[in-house]
C-alpha cells in the first residue's frame, strides 16, 4: 500500500507582497465568501527548491528549468570555431530534443516550453558539444536520444516534468503542493512611497513616486508526499529519498517566497505544524478554514481550528493517519529536529 506524508503548516507574514498578479497585487482567492490572500504552488515549490537550504543539503542532485539549451548550445558550439550556419543547424537540432524550437527571428534555438533537467542530463549535453566541437561535426540520431535518460535530479523527483515530444521521459510528481491560503480575510492595501535624489539640492520634490500592494496573513499551507513514488523516482536510493524529505519539510518550514523581501523583510518561519504518516487516503484540512477565523487571535484561533477539524475528521472516518507529530511555537511545544526525523524514518 502507498505510504503518503502529509504536512500541515500556519506562517504567519506581516505586510508583504509574496507572490505577485499579473497587476503586481498580492494574489488573492474567495474562499468562505471571503477574499482571502494566496500565495501560488508554483511560488512556494521555486521558493524552496532554490533556497540555500536545497542547494547546500542537495548540491549536485537539483536540476535545471530553461528554455535556452539551444542558445548555450550555439554558444558553446561558436566559441570552439564552428561557424554560425553549421552551429546554428547543429543546436536547433539539439533543442528539438527538448521540445519545439521557436521560429520568431528575435528568438531563435529557444525552447517553446521550459524543460527541466537533471544534471546527468547536462552533463551529457556538454559532453556533446565538447565532442561535436572537436570532431567538428553534426550530432548523430543517436547522440541525440542519448540526451534524455535515467536520472535522479531531486526537484524532478518531487514535482515532475513533463516533455510533449517524449513522454517515456516524463516523470510524475511525488510531492503535491496547495496553494497557501489566509485563515482569515484580508484587504490588499497600496503602499505610496517616494524616493529623493540626494544630489538635487534645487527642488524639494521627490525624485521618484510609486506605489505598491500589501497585505497580511495567517496562512494555511498543505503539501502531500508520495514517499514510495519519491523513492522509486530516486531509483529506489533509500539515503537520498530521506536527505530529499528532511530538505523539504525544512523547506516548507523555514523558507517563503522571495517576492518583495527588500521592501518588505517578510521572512517568517512557520508557528504551527503538523505531520501525518499513513496509508489512508489523504486530506488537506483546508475545511478548518472555510469560515474564516474573526477574532483578534488568528494565531492560536487557526491553531485550534486546524486540530478541531482533524480529530472531527478522525472521529467520523476513523484514523485518517498512523502516526502524527507536530511543532506549536505559541506553545513552545516539539522540536524541529524531532519532526523532522520523524517525517523521514521509513
Amino acid at each position: 500500500m502507498t505510504r503518503f506524508i502529509q504536512l500541515h503548516t500556519l506562517v504567519s507574514y506581516p505586510p508583504a507582497n509574496l507572490n505577485r498578479d499579473d497587476m503586481g497585487q498580492p494574489k488573492t482567492a474567495i474562499l468562505g465568501g471571503v477574499e482571502r490572500l494566496r500565495v501560488s504552488s508554483q511560488s512556494l515549490k521555486r521558493a524552496w527548491r532554490t533556497s540555500e537550504l536545497f542547494q547546500q543539503t542537495l548540491s549536485g542532485t537539483i536540476g535545471t528549468r530553461t528554455k535556452r539549451l539551444g542558445i548555450e548550445a550555439f554558444k558553446a558550439l561558436a566559441a570552439a570555431g564552428i561557424g554560425d550556419k553549421k552551429a546554428r543547424e547543429w543546436s536547433e537540432k539539439i533543442a528539438g530534443v527538448y521540445g519545439a524550437v521557436k521560429k520568431e527571428k528575435d528568438k531563435e534555438l529557444e525552447i517553446e516550453q521550459l524543460v527541466h533537467i537533471a544534471p546527468e542530463e547536462r552533463d551529457a549535453l556538454d559532453r556533446l558539444l565538447a565532442l561535436l566541437a572537436a570532431e567538428q561535426r553534426e550530432p548523430t540520431d543517436q547522440e541525440l536520444d542519448e540526451l534524455l535518460g535515467r536520472q535522479h535530479a531531486v526537484d524532478i523527483a518531487m514535482f515532475g516534468r513533463m516533455l510533449a515530444a517524449k513522454t517515456q521521459h516524463n516523470v510524475e510528481a511525488a510531492v503535491q503542493v496547495a496553494h497557501a491560503i489566509g485563515v482569515h480575510g484580508s484587504v490588499v492595501e497600496d503602499d505610496y512611497f517616494t524616493a529623493v535624489d540626494d544630489l538635487n539640492k534645487d527642488d524639494s520634490g521627490a525624485g521618484h513616486v510609486g506605489d505598491a500592494g500589501f497585505a497580511a496573513a495567517v496562512f494555511y499551507q498543505y503539501v502531500c508526499i508520495d514517499r514510495d513514488l519519491l523513492k522509486r523516482n530516486l531509483g529506489d536510493d533509500e539515503h537520498l529519498t530521506q536527505e530529499a524529505l528532511r530538505s523539504l519539510i525544512e523547506a516548507v518550514l523555514k523558507v517563503g517566497p522571495s517576492g518583495k523581501q527588500n521592501s518588505f523583510a517578510s521572512r517568517a518561519y512557520a508557528h504551527f505544524a503538523l505531520v501525518e504518516k499513513g496509508v489512508q487516503q489523504p486530506r488537506s484540512l483546508s475545511l478548518a478554514f472555510v469560515k474564516p477565523v474573526a477574532s483578534g487571535d488568528y494565531l492560536g484561533e487557526a491553531i485550534a481550528a486546524l486540530q478541531r477539524v482533524q480529530r472531527n475528521m478522525d472521529q467520523v472516518y476513523g484514523p485518517c493517519a498512523d502516526a502524527r507529530q507536530q511543532i506549536d511555537v505559541l506553545a513552545g511545544e516539539g522540536s524541529v529536529d524531532d519532526l523532522l526525523a520523524f517525517a523521514v524514518e521509513s
